[in-house]
C-alpha cells in the first residue's frame, strides 16, 4: 500500500504541472457546459425567421399567415410581390421561404363551393437537410395549415395531447446533458493521458528504471487508478457546481454517481493501459486511442440520443463502454432508476476487468 501511495503523489505532483491535464480534468468541461447550456438554453425561447411573399393579399391569406404567428414557432418576414422568389432567395441566400400563391382564396372558395376535394397549397422553399429551422418551419405551416383546414370547415378538434414528463418533471436540456459531459471528460482524462503516458515511459526507458524498484505492475495499475478517480470526482463537483449555479439544473449527484466516476476511471485507465502496451510504437498508440476515442463521444449518446441513430450506429454504440457510462449516470442522476445504473455499473465491471487483466500481462518493465 505505502509504494501505491507513493507512487500517486508522485505522478500526482506530475501531473498537476501539466496544464494540459488540468485543462481537460476542469476546464475543458466547464466550458463544454457553459457553450452548450448558452445554446440549448436561449434556443428554445427563439423563433425562427420566415420570409414570405404573399401573392394573393386576401382574408384567407392573411388568416393563414397570422395562424402561422400564432404558432409561436416563427418570425414573419414579408418578401415583395414584385420580385420572383427563387431569385430574391438566391440573391438573399436565404435557406427558408414560403409562397402563397395568387390563386389561394380563389381555390379555397371553389373547394367549399363544390364540396369538392382537393387543396389550396402554399409552397415552402428550404433544405430539409437543415432540420433544426426547416423542420421548425414545415411544423408552423403545417399548424396554420390545421388551424384553417378546422375553421374552413367548420369543425373542430376532437382528440388533443397533454406532453408531460411523468419520470423527469420539470429537468431542462443540461440535465440531460450534463452526463454526457462528465462521462467525456472521464474518458478523454483516463483513456488519452494513460495510452500517451505508457508511450512515452516506453520511449524513455522508465519501465526499465521500474524495473529496480520495489513497485510491482500491479501497484503501479492501482496507483494509477486511483488518482484518476480523485481527479475525476473532483472534476464532477466542479462541473456539478457550475451547471448549478448556471442553469439551475434539477439533477442530482446519488451515491451511485460517485461510485460510476472510479469505475468509468478504471475501464479508461485499463483501456488507455492496454493500448499503451500493446502498441509498441509511442506515436501509433496515441493515435489509436484517438481513432476509438473521438468516435465514442459522438457515438454514446453524449450529445445525441443513442435512440436517434440508424439501426447499425445503435448496433456500434452497445459495443462502446462509454454508452454503458453514460446510460448508467443519467439513470441514476436524471431518473433515479437504480436498478438500471446497476446494470450499466455491471457492464462497466466486466470490460474494465478485462482491459486490467490484458494490460497487467502485456506489460513488461524490462522491455527496450
Amino acid at each position: 500500500m505505502s509504494r501505491i501511495l507513493s507512487d500517486i503523489k508522485g505522478f500526482g505532483k506530475q501531473y498537476l504541472r501539466s496544464k494540459v491535464g488540468a485543462f481537460f480534468g476542469f476546464i475543458f468541461p466547464i466550458l463544454l457546459v457553459l457553450l452548450f447550456g448558452a445554446i440549448f438554453t436561449s434556443s428554445g425561447n427563439q423563433k425562427i425567421s420566415l420570409p414570405v411573399q404573399d401573392l394573393d393579399d386576401s382574408f384567407e391569406s392573411h388568416a393563414f399567415i397570422e395562424a402561422m404567428n400564432r404558432s409561436g414557432l416563427v418570425s414573419i418576414e414579408t418578401i415583395p410581390v414584385d420580385v420572383n422568389i427563387r431569385d430574391y432567395i438566391s440573391d438573399h441566400s436565404l435557406t427558408l421561404a414560403l409562397q402563397i400563391p395568387a390563386t389561394f382564396s380563389e381555390e379555397i372558395q371553389n373547394i367549399i363551393a363544390s364540396n369538392g376535394s382537393g387543396t389550396a397549397n402554399v409552397t415552402l422553399y428550404g433544405d430539409p437537410s437543415q432540420s433544426s429551422t426547416f423542420g421548425t418551419a414545415q411544423a408552423a405551416v403545417e399548424t396554420a395549415i390545421v388551424g384553417m383546414n378546422y375553421y374552413l370547415s367548420n369543425a373542430r378538434p376532437v382528440i388533443g395531447m397533454n406532453p408531460t414528463q411523468p419520470a423527469a418533471e420539470g429537468l431542462k436540456y443540461m440535465d440531460f446533458f450534463l452526463p454526457g459531459v462528465v462521462g467525456i471528460t472521464v474518458m478523454t482524462n483516463s483513456l488519452f493521458s494513460m495510452s500517451s503516458l505508457c508511450g512515452e515511459y516506453r520511449q524513455r526507458g522508465y519501465f526499465k528504471l521500474l524495473a529496480t524498484t520495489k513497485l510491482r505492475k500491479y501497484e503501479w495499475l492501482l496507483s494509477k487508478f486511483v488518482f484518476y478517480s480523485i481527479i475525476l470526482l473532483a472534476s464532477l463537483m466542479t462541473t456539478f457546481a457550475v451547471a448549478k449555479l448556471a442553469f439551475s439544473i434539477e439533477s442530482t449527484i446519488t451515491p451511485l454517481a460517485l461510485l460510476l466516476i472510479p469505475v468509468g476511471a478504471f475501464v479508461f485507465v485499463s483501456m488507455g493501459m492496454l493500448l499503451g502496451v500493446a502498441v509498441k510504437d509511442p506515436e501509433s498508440s496515441v493515435a489509436i486511442a484517438n481513432a476509438i476515442g473521438f468516435p465514442m463521444m459522438f457515438l454514446s449518446g453524449a450529445f445525441f440520443p443513442v435512440s436517434a441513430f440508424p439501426s447499425f450506429l445503435q448496433v456500434v454504440a452497445a459495443a462502446m463502454p462509454l454508452t454503458y457510462f453514460n446510460n448508467g449516470l443519467r439513470d441514476t442522476m436524471v431518473y433515479g432508476n437504480s436498478m438500471s445504473t446497476l446494470a450499466n455499473l455491471g457492464v462497466l465491471l466486466v470490460i474494465g476487468l478485462v482491459f486490467f487483466v490484458l494490460a497487467s500481462k502485456l506489460m513488461s518493465w524490462k522491455e527496450r
